[in-house]
């Protein structure tokens, strides 16, 4: 077996509670323990040594077999991506602890009892990653569910309690969190966590507090990032401040360059490069950053920034929103709606009226499910950008396969009027986060 293979099979091993029930206490995974993606190689750091794998966040504490590292494998920049969890399907017929109708299956009372069955209740978690959560409404609302088309014809799916369908963030690089979860519901990380095992695990009893506290103090000590690409070699070399370690050095503070200027400065060394690869690949990577922190777009119609802002237009950068420094998220929580709640084939779709009369058509709620405000409907955090190509796909909603089909949508959206080279360059890029 070719060490690429070995050390992708370890990932998906490391991701999958079978193996995490047969943890015993003093067993860790080498800090800085490489793993293949397509793009090249990722790493993570911990700021306390070896991965210790008889942490909690490896246990099985509830009676489905699950445990955090169902969902938030290492390999997978500590997400999911799509490609492995059809290998844990394929390999298990489906029986993967991840693979559970509570939140695995499209609906949680679908049929699951054959592998045809299994194949299509689990089809939006094998083909796009996602997990299903119901959140319910909340009281006082300033909007209504009158309609919902579900394909899946769900009766778990009301208008008092939604289907949301939403991919697994990184349990990684948690210091750069401005808010927790895709809609900053969480107050804190061991509220998180403690949330998490109880809907996701069934347990039959509370976590406890030393349980938690373990889990997070383990998931904020962990920095991922790609840390070599197939053709540029290391993302270290000849000057360069890619990978996990630099990462974990990286200056931040709730609302740290708010303009988003200059955003990422980690290639800078690589600039004008050309000729042979490795060198043409490192010249492609740095033009990527500089046109991702000078190439101007025109944003409008963002529910959340424009109304904040006050302009109906604002020209600004990727930086605009994705400001931390070198990480890519935003440095404070400001949710926007910037499109892609829009109505797919393969979620429901949901009709809001709002008490001012007007609808709303979207397949998420977003933030509005928290705050109960209409103007909230389709309303996300900005994500971090870190360890991208390891955990395809991308969007809450697991919409876009590719980073070239993300860039396609900004480029749409806002009117980028990128060139072919150009899209190829913030490819090579984003690979290299």
């Amino acid at each position: 077996m070719s060490r690429r293979r070995l050390l992708t099979g370890l990932g998906v091993l490391l991701g999958a509670s079978l193996f995490t029930l047969k943890l015993v206490a003093n067993i860790y995974a080498p800090n800085l323990q490489p793993f293949p993606d397509p793009s090249g190689t990722l790493k993570t750091y911990s700021t306390q040594g070896a991965i210790d794998l008889s942490n909690p966040f490896f246990q099985a504490l509830g009676t489905n077999g699950r445990s955090c590292a169902s969902c938030h494998v290492i390999s997978d920049g500590w997400s999911v991506s799509a490609a492995h969890l059809q290998q844990r399907f394929q390999a298990s017929q489906g029986l993967d602890p991840v693979f559970r109708p509570i939140d695995g299956a499209n609906c949680p009372s679908a049929d699951v009892s054959t592998l045809e069955a299994r194949t299509s209740a689990y089809s939006l978690l094998l083909n796009k990653g996602l997990i299903r959560m119901s959140l319910p409404v909340p009281e006082g609302a300033e909007f209504s569910i009158v309609a919902i088309n579900d394909p899946y014809a769900c009766a778990e799916t009301t208008s008092s309690r939604p289907a949301l369908y939403r991919r697994p963030l990184p349990a990684t690089s948690l210091r750069f969190l401005p808010a927790i979860m895709w809609d900053g519901r969480e107050p804190n990380l061991s509220a998180q966590a403690r949330t998490a095992i109880l809907v996701h695990s069934q347990p039959t009893q509370l976590p406890t507090d030393a349980q938690l506290q373990q889990i997070v103090r383990f998931e904020t000590s962990l920095f991922t990032a790609q840390s070599a690409d197939n053709l540029a070699g290391s993302l270290t070399a000849k000057g360069a401040r890619g990978g996990p370690i630099f990462l974990s050095r990286q200056t931040f503070f709730p609302g740290i360059n708010p303009d988003g200027s200059n955003v990422f400065t980690l290639y800078s060394s690589w600039a004008g490069l050309d000729g042979s690869t490795p060198a043409a690949q490192r010249g492609s990577i740095a033009r990527g950053e500089m046109l991702f922190n000078n190439r101007p777009m025109r944003i409008f119609d963002v529910s959340g920034f424009n109304d904040v802002r006050g302009q109906d237009t604002v020209f600004g950068t990727c930086g605009t929103c994705h400001n931390a420094p070198n990480v890519g998220s935003s440095s404070s929580f400001n949710p926007m709606n910037i499109g892609t709640a829009s109505l797919r084939t393969d979620l429901p779709a949901y009709t809001f009226l709002c008490t001012d009369g007007t609808q709303v058509l979207a397949s998420d709620p977003g933030r509005a499910l928290i705050t109960g405000k209409c103007a909230d409907i389709g309303k996300f955090k900005v994500p971090s950008m870190r360890g991208l190509p390891a955990r395809a796909p991308y969007f809450h909603d697991g919409s876009a396969a590719t980073l070239l089909q993300v860039i396609d949508f900004y480029d749409q959206r806002f009117g980028m009027l990128l060139s072919q080279e150009e899209k190829a360059d913030l490819v090579a890029f984003m690979n290299s986060l």
